[in-house]
């Protein structure tokens, strides 16, 4: 058994309960995650205690915060360390797919293993007590095995978001499905209609994070159409060009798995880069496929289906601008890259390099040989940046009060000259020093 090393905050939550005769186990992921080698980030706490009881041996010595009374869970924070803690209990029926409508509290440990989700997740520990494992969690976690608890027909009804979260554990931990779990998977993903739009992008990104993504994203893609309908169209969409081997769907997946897991919008964005070429489809007089236009469709579609999941807008707006970029060359050239720097910002361009990378890892080897022209391309942008080369209104020589004092009235003309100065700075045509900026905004004053 690994070591749990625990945090002070997190012990004074389990001892103090202890203290007053009652049990406490930490539970759920953050017993997986010790099992795994890894810290956990939250910590959640299971005890026989009532919530009204934790709240009177908490009430001085900790802030409180009552989470869901009616579910068994006060939120207990001790110096700016939150656990939850939540009484043994028995889940009623679900109405909604989501929420129990009633619980009856257990004094029994192993009744609130059994409403758990999934083995991984149902395992608990205690420093008093040792480790319980009720429902063979610590083996499905050895051989790395996604299961529910008991019946997963039963599982998926009372909390569809259940579907989801499996799917993202076994994105992010590499872990198979059990057989069944994963067919009432298909067969109940349709429940997912039932659950707010919020939470299912929320599990939907962390699963396109996951390090494993390519296999749930491929294997499960019947899931996704539940709240992305739109993507069906790609799959199995033959792009009849000799520059991709894979169909629209399955590209899509493979440049999303050679991404950056760390980075949300680029996946995000990689995943959607080109639903759009089957509405742009067409073949020429030697049967090979064009998408004329793809780009701008794509990102069309895009902003709409994340407008529709609830996006947040900057995020979407990230998404949707490199997908709006994401067919365009980009030559090693200086000019070039500084109108792109300026346009996207240092750290939207480099995303973009590495989103045309990864959309080339996924292509036909016979374009491999562009990743040394992304490589030159990440050259030159980083030299232009070490250098502090003038590409954006914030590097000028000059502002808007400079123009104001050569007399040229306040208004949009300002913007304007100050936009057409840096176009000429980026040009080379005049050199970005006040004098000569000052000079050339002269020229303007008769407008």
């Amino acid at each position: 058994m690994r070591e749990f090393k625990i945090p002070s905050e997190v012990s004074f939550v389990l001892d103090k309960i202890n203290e007053y005769g009652y049990e406490s186990y930490l539970v759920g992921g953050c017993v997986r995650d010790y099992l795994l080698g890894k810290t956990p980030s939250d910590f959640d706490v299971t005890t026989n205690a009532r919530p009204e009881t934790i709240i009177e041996i908490f009430k001085d010595s900790a802030h409180l915060v009552a989470t869901g009374l009616k579910h068994g869970t006060v939120t207990v924070i001790k110096d700016h360390v939150s656990v939850e803690v939540t009484t043994y209990r028995v889940d009623g029926d679900y109405s909604d797919n989501r929420h129990p409508e009633v619980v009856r509290f257990s004094p029994e440990l192993k009744e609130d293993v059994l409403r758990r989700d999934f083995t991984i997740n149902s395992m608990a520990y205690s420093p008093k007590h040792g480790f319980k494992d009720h429902v063979n969690g610590l083996d499905d976690l050895d051989n790395g095995v996604i299961r529910c608890v008991g019946d997963p027909a039963v599982r998926f009804e009372e909390d569809s978001l259940r579907i989801l979260r499996a799917l993202r554990f076994s994105s992010i931990l590499g872990f198979e499905i059990e057989e069944n779990t994963s067919s009432q998977i298909h067969k109940k993903a349709h429940l997912l209609e039932n659950i707010s739009i919020e939470r299912i992008t929320t599990e939907f990104i962390k699963l396109l994070c996951g390090e494993y993504s390519e296999k749930i994203l491929l294997d499960y893609r019947d899931v996704f159409t539940v709240f992305v309908p739109k993507i069906s169209e790609m799959f199995d969409f033959e792009q009849h060009t000799p520059y991709h081997k894979y169909d629209v769907y399955t590209h899509s997946v493979k440049a999303v798995a050679a991404a950056d897991k760390e980075d949300k919008i680029l996946r995000t964005a990689l995943y959607f880069h080109d639903i759009g070429k089957p509405e742009c489809f067409f073949t020429d007089s030697a049967g090979v496929g064009h998408f004329y236009g793809h780009a701008q469709r794509s990102m069309e579609i895009t902003d709409e289906i994340m407008k529709k999941l609830r996006f947040d807008n900057n995020f979407r707006s990230y998404v949707v601008t490199l997908i709006k970029y994401h067919d365009a060359p980009i030559e090693n050239d200086e000019k070039r890259i500084k109108k792109l720097l300026r346009n996207l910002g240092e750290e939207q361009f480099f995303r973009l390099i590495a989103l045309q990378r990864a959309d080339n890892a996924a292509q036909s080897e016979i374009v491999f040989h562009r990743k040394s022209r992304f490589d030159a391309v990440e050259e030159t942008a980083k030299r232009i940046l070490a250098e502090k080369a003038c590409f954006s209104l914030a590097d000028l020589a000059v502002n808007g009060n400079d123009l104001i004092s050569l007399g040229i009235p306040k208004g949009k003309l300002i913007g304007r000259i100050l936009n057409d100065l840096l176009e000429n700075v980026i040009e080379n045509r005049i050199p970005n020093d006040k004098n000569s900026l000052l000079q050339k905004a002269a020229e303007y004053k008769g407008e």
